[in-house]
């Protein structure tokens, strides 16, 4: 129900109004079942922005942080982000990891509309970076469609580092879905889920026309944050989203 009161009555026609946003694709989300919408990540604004043109709820995984800071301050966030269908994915690694991994798998097969960006976090330059695999062992696990999904111009609204959100044009675009029926029964292969995974970003390359990078967005926010400390450490050239045919490490394109 707050999930529904946000999207239509508090939250969703302000940002219609505020925001005019251009939808291509929409016909591509499946009307029912299942079914993984992973996305391009430039700023907390995508995750508000792309479900307010989706017709069905869609269900994104968040920080545990949301869901722990202690206070009225965090009680109030925990409501927010439970209330909006969101749950805490624990990104230290270990079995609390593997339980959202779980949870996450268990939604799709329930016939919900999951929302992931597998780059695991907000693009530091507006670049796409190499993509996770947990999107593909969700993919596989669950026999659900992954549809990508191209968020274009949410860097400009919502800059990293600024409280404010600025007036700007949107786009979102859905891309084909993308089916890996092929391969099942080979969640758990690391190469299998390698490729899918590099799959689905090059797919999000072409949709969204972003550069590509061929390291992880965490790794590349240690690097421009040792470069502005004075350090600058030595990164292999990358191909262009103009120069590259295919994603490294993909037998896509």
């Amino acid at each position: 129900m707050l999930y529904l009161l946000m999207k239509w009555v508090f939250i969703g026609p302000l940002l219609k109004t505020l925001w005019p946003t251009k939808v291509v694709g929409a016909e591509n989300i499946p009307e029912t079942g299942g079914a993984i919408l992973a996305g391009n990540h430039l700023a907390v604004a995508d995750s508000f922005f792309m479900p307010l043109r989706v017709k069905r709820k869609v269900t994104f995984p968040a920080k545990s942080e949301y869901f722990t800071e202690p206070g009225f301050k965090g009680t109030l966030k925990k409501w927010f982000f439970t209330g909006v269908g969101q749950f805490p994915i624990d990104r230290s690694g270990g079995n609390a990891a593997q339980a959202a991994l779980d949870t996450a798998i268990r939604l799709v097969k329930d016939g919900h509309l999951l929302g992931i960006y597998p780059e695991g976090t907000r693009s530091p330059d507006g670049r796409l970076y190499k993509g996770k695999t947990g999107v593909a062992r969700i993919a596989l696990e669950s026999r659900g469609v992954v549809v990508p999904v191209a968020m274009v111009g949410t860097d400009k609204v919502n800059p990293i580092g600024s409280k404010m959100w600025w007036p700007r044009r949107l786009e979102v675009r859905f891309g084909k879905p993308l089916d890996f029926s092929r391969y099942e029964g080979l969640a758990g292969d690391r190469f299998i889920e390698r490729s899918i995974t590099d799959e689905i970003m090059y797919a999000l390359m072409e949709l969204s026309g972003q550069e590509y990078v061929d390291i992880y967005a965490a790794k590349a926010k240690e690097l421009l944050a040792a470069e502005a400390a004075g350090v600058k450490p030595a990164v292999p050239p990358q191909p262009s989203g103009l120069d590259a045919d295919r994603v490294p490490e993909t037998k896509a394109g």
